[in-house]
C-alpha cells in the first residue's frame, strides 16, 4: 500500500510539473508514514510541506493541488488535507478485502518479496573465537544476526550467512597449551597453570579425549615443561610466560604432537559451537577457516596488493599498513618482526575474499567492543582499491543477565561464565530468541531471567505465543461444533468487519509486508518484535470483546478470515525471529 500511494503522489507531481506549477527538475523523495490516529487516515505524507518553498506556494495550497490531481484508486476510499499540509489517505474496503485474500492465499509467503529482487548481502555474525563455549553475549549477536538475515531475505535480498572461524594465532595456541597442561595433569604430572590459560571444565573434557587418543605419547615431565620459563602471575609477566610456554610445548611435542593438541581443541570447540547454534536455530551457509586464508595464498595476495598500491612500509623490523592516511586512528602492523602475520592481516585477506564472492554488501555484525574495527576495515578496503561503502557494520551492545533482581556475573577465562546453552536450558529457545531482539541491538539489554520464564502476559514472548494458541483454539472449537470455515463467504462479507478492533487488525496485518521492508532497511529486528507484540495485543483485545462463532454465517466467516489472517502473520513474523508458534499452551 505504501508503494502504491508513493506512485499516486508521483503521478500527481508529474501533472503539476507538466502544468508548469512545479519546477521540472524536482525529484523529491516521497515518504509515506503510518498514522497513529485512525481519524487521520491510514497513511500520511508531508510532501507538500517539503516542497512548498521550492514550489513558491503555501504547503496547504500545494497539498490541495496534489489532492486534486491524484489518480483514482480502488485501494483508497478518500484523501484529506490536514493541518499545515499533510495528505491523509484512507484505505478502502476493497483494499482490506484484497489484504485478507492475499494473506490466506499466500500463507507462509505473505510478506515476502521475490528473492533476488534486491542486492546480495553476505552477513558475517557470531564468529566467536573457538576457545570456549558460547556465552550469553555471543547469544545476542547470534539471535540478532540470524533474525536480520531472515528479515533481509524476506525483503528480497539474496543472503549468504557466514561464520569466520579464528583458528589461527596466539589465542588458539593458548587454548592448545591449556589442553596439553590438563592432559599432563590427568597423566599424573605436576604442572603449573598459566594465569592467561583457559580454565573451564571443557578444557579437562578435551584433555581426556586427547589422553584417550594418544595415551602417554604426549607426556613429558612437569619439571621439563616449566624449567627456565619467565615468571608468571602478579610478580612476573603473564604474557611473556605464556608465549614461552607455547614455544616449550612446540619444542617438546614436535610438530605432530603439538598439532594433535591443537586440532583436538579446535575440532571439539568448533563442533560444540556448531551444535549450540544449530540448537538455537542459527545456521550458516559457510564456516570460513582463518587458516584457509594462509593455505590458499589469499593472505599473501592481499598483502601483496596493499604493497603494490604503496600502502605498506617497514619500521622496527615489522611491516605496517598506512591506515591513518585512509581514515584510521593509527597505522596497523600486518607482519610482525618475527615474520608472523597479525590478526589484522587476516582480516584484510578475509575482507578481500568476501568482496570477491559477493556483488553487494558485506555486512559485519560485531560486538560493541569491536567498534574500533570499523575505521580500520574501511581503510583496508580503500587500500585494496575496493569501495569502503560496500562494507556495513552493525554493532551489538552487551546483554546482562538478571536473576531475582541481581546481576549475574560472567568471565571467559575463569571458567565461571554463563553459557548460551545454560541460558537456553533455563528459559528455552523461544524466550531467549525473542528477548535478545526485543530491544534495539544498539542498546544495552537487561535480560530478566525470571520474566523470560514466567507464564504471564507481562512476558512478551508468552503473550504473543498465547495469541497464536488462542487462534488455533478458535478453529478447534469450530470443528467441535460441526461447523466449517468458508473463506469465500467471509471474503464477500468483509464489510461486516466494522468494529474498531476489526478495523485496526485489518490495517495491522496489511502493514506486515511494509514492516518487513522497514525492518530490513533499518537493520532493526526489534521493529518486527514490537509489531508482533502490538498485533497480539490487538488480537487479545478483540478476542476478549467479540464472539467469533456467531450464528450469522456471513459475519462468522468474515471474522474467521481475519482470525486466520492474524494467525498467519504471527507465524510468519515469529518464524523470522526464530520463535515457534505453538498450537496449544
Amino acid at each position: 500500500m505504501r508503494a502504491h500511494i508513493e506512485e499516486l503522489i508521483s503521478q500527481a507531481l508529474g501533472y503539476l510539473k507538466r502544468e508548469g506549477q512545479l519546477p521540472a527538475e524536482l525529484d523529491p523523495r516521497i515518504e509515506i508514514e503510518h498514522t497513529r490516529d485512525r481519524s487521520h487516515g491510514d497513511y500520511a505524507c508531508n510532501i507538500a510541506m517539503v516542497l512548498a518553498k521550492r514550489a513558491s506556494m503555501p504547503p496547504r495550497e500545494l497539498a490541495e493541488k496534489l489532492k486534486e490531481r491524484l489518480p483514482a484508486s480502488k485501494r483508497v476510499s478518500r484523501v484529506e488535507v490536514a493541518g499545515p499540509g499533510f495528505l491523509n489517505f484512507f484505505a478502502s474496503n476493497h483494499y482490506l478485502k484484497v489484504v485478507l485474500r492475499d494473506i490466506l492465499a499466500e500463507g507462509e509467503g505473505y510478506g515476502r518479496a521475490p528473492e533476488g529482487s534486491r542486492e546480495d548481502v553476505l552477513i558475517e555474525f557470531v564468529s566467536a573465537n573457538p576457545t570456549g563455549p558460547l556465552h550469553v553475549g555471543h547469544g545476542r549477536g547470534a539471535a540478532y544476526g540470524a533474525s536480520l538475515a531472515a528479515i533481509l531475505q524476506a525483503a528480497g535480498h539474496r543472503v549468504h550467512r557466514e561464520y569466520y572461524v579464528n583458528d589461527h594465532g596466539r589465542q588458539m595456541d593458548i587454548l592448545a597449551v591449556s589442553v596439553w597442561l590438563r592432559y599432563l595433569e590427568l597423566s599424573g604430572e605436576k604442572v603449573g597453570f598459566p594465569a592467561n590459560g583457559y580454565r573451564g571444565d571443557y578444557i579437562y573434557d578435551i584433555a581426556r579425549e586427547v589422553r584417550k587418543r594418544h595415551g602417554d605419547d604426549l607426556r613429558h615431565a612437569g619439571m621439563k615443561v616449566s624449567e627456565g620459563l619467565p615468571a608468571d602471575g602478579p610478580d612476573g609477566d603473564s604474557e611473556k610466560h605464556v608465549d614461552a610456554l607455547i614455544a616449550r610445548a612446540r619444542e617438546l611435542l614436535g610438530e605432530n604432537g603439538y598439532e594433535a593438541c591443537f586440532q583436538a581443541a579446535l575440532e571439539t570447540m568448533v563442533e560444540d559451537i556448531r551444535e549450540d547454534l544449530s540448537a538455537f536455530g542459527v545456521e550458516f551457509e559457510r564456516w570460513f577457516s582463518e587458516r584457509e586464508l594462509e593455505s590458499s595464498g589469499a593472505l599473501a595476495r592481499a598483502l601483496d596488493k596493499l604493497d603494490e598500491q604503496g600502502w605498506l612500509y617497514e619500521k622496527d623490523g615489522a611491516k605496517w599498513f598506512k591506515a591513518t592516511e585512509l581514515g584510521d586512528d593509527k597505522d596497523r602492523v600486518v607482519v610482525r618482526e618475527n615474520g608472523r602475520t597479525t590478526y589484522f592481516a587476516s582480516d584484510v585477506a578475509y575482507l578481500l575474499d568476501k568482496l570477491g564472492r559477493c556483488s553487494g554488501t558485506s555486512l559485519y555484525v560485531f560486538g560493541a567492543d569491536h567498534h574500533g574495527y570499523v575505521p580500520r576495515l574501511k581503510a583496508a578496503a580503500a587500500g585494496l582499491g575496493e569501495n569502503p561503502d560496500r562494507l556495513e557494520f552493525q554493532l551489538v551492545q552487551f546483554a546482562v543477565l538478571y536473576r531475582g533482581g541481581k546481576k549475574v556475573q560472567m568471565s571467559t577465562r575463569s571458567g565461571s561464565f554463563v553459557t548460551l546453552r545454560e541460558l537456553r536450558d533455563e528459559v528455552g529457545n523461544d524466550a531467549a530468541r525473542y528477548f535478545y531482539v526485543m530491544r534495539s541491538h544498539e542498546q544495552h539489554l537487561d535480560f530478566d531471567l525470571d520474566l523470560a520464564k514466567s507464564r504471564a502476559n507481562e512476558n512478551p514472548v508468552y503473550y504473543i505465543q498465547y495469541a497464536h494458541a488462542r487462534i488455533m483454539s478458535v478453529f478447534r472449537e469450530l470443528d467441535s461444533r460441526g461447523l466449517r470455515h468458508n473463506q469465500a463467504i467471509g471474503e464477500a462479507a468483509v464489510e461486516r468487519l466494522e468494529t474498531d478492533h476489526e478495523q485496526e487488525l485489518l490495517r495491522m496485518v496489511g502493514r506486515f509486508p511494509e514492516l518487513i521492508e522497514s525492518a530490513a532497511r533499518q537493520r532493526a529486528a526489534h521493529v518486527l518484535a514490537h509489531y508482533l507484540h502490538d498485533l497480539a495485543a490487538g488480537f487479545h483485545s478483540w478476542y476478549n470483546a467479540t464472539p467469533f462463532l456467531v450464528d450469522d454465517e456471513d459475519l462468522r466467516n468474515a471474522r474467521l478470515n481475519l482470525v486466520a489472517a492474524v494467525g498467519q502473520v504471527l507465524r510468519n513474523g515469529l518464524g523470522l525471529i526464530g520463535v515457534s508458534a505453538p498450537k496449544e499452551m
